[in-house]
């Protein structure tokens, strides 16, 4: 066999073991799994600009979401949502804006202003149960607000006034699935 041949080949195989691992991942069968979790919003487009109905300066109205292609075992849903261009007291944190657990798979996402029965809306950084909305300040820039959702296989068992260490702590080993929504907010002047 020439050697072209032969690299021909062995080039060939290394691409397909390599290609095993990641279509095993991919199927779930070991290491990590991407199950299509989706969240839409008809408030405004995944990565536009937040109304300022939704904002600080506005009427602070949470916006609405729809959630589909859920992992068959999602029991309920988790949320948070961050502003990721502020630290806050020289470390890592940045602003947590809201979050709510035990939102019911059953409910197919959250309707605009309010939480399906049975979720828990916890404090958010200014120690205020509920949504508090986007509220960065005029300037050149607009910030980032993540939406996190987490399809979780079991209801959390926790109060209203939990830290989001512990909630992240609590829902290890329940995430089932994980998407992503990101507004950007600056108030006009």
């Amino acid at each position: 066999m020439s050697s072209k041949k032969m690299f021909l080949c062995t080039g060939m195989l290394a691409v397909a073991l390599l290609a095993q691992p990641l279509a095993a991942q991919q199927q779930g069968r070991g290491g990590f799994n991407l199950p299509p979790l989706l969240m839409q919003s008809d408030a405004f487009e995944d990565g536009g600009i937040i109304p300022p109905k939704h904002s600080m300066r506005g009427g602070n109205v949470q916006p609405g979401f729809t959630f589909s292609n859920a992992p068959a075992n999602t029991v309920s849903y988790a949320i948070i949502l961050h502003d990721l261009d502020v630290s806050i007291g020289g470390g890592t944190d940045d602003v947590l804006h809201w979050m709510a657990w035990n939102i019911p798979a059953a409910a197919g996402g959250i309707p605009e202003g309010k939480l399906p029965d049975g979720a828990v809306n916890a404090q958010n950084m200014m120690r205020q149960q509920g949504y508090m909305g986007p509220g960065a300040p005029a300037g050149p820039r607009y910030h980032h607000y993540v939406f996190e959702l987490y399809a979780l296989s079991a209801n959390l068992d926790l109060p209203p006034e939990t830290t989001r260490p512990q909630l992240l702590a609590a829902m290890a080993g329940k995430v089932v699935a994980k998407a992503a929504y990101v507004g950007r907010y600056r108030t006009e002047q």
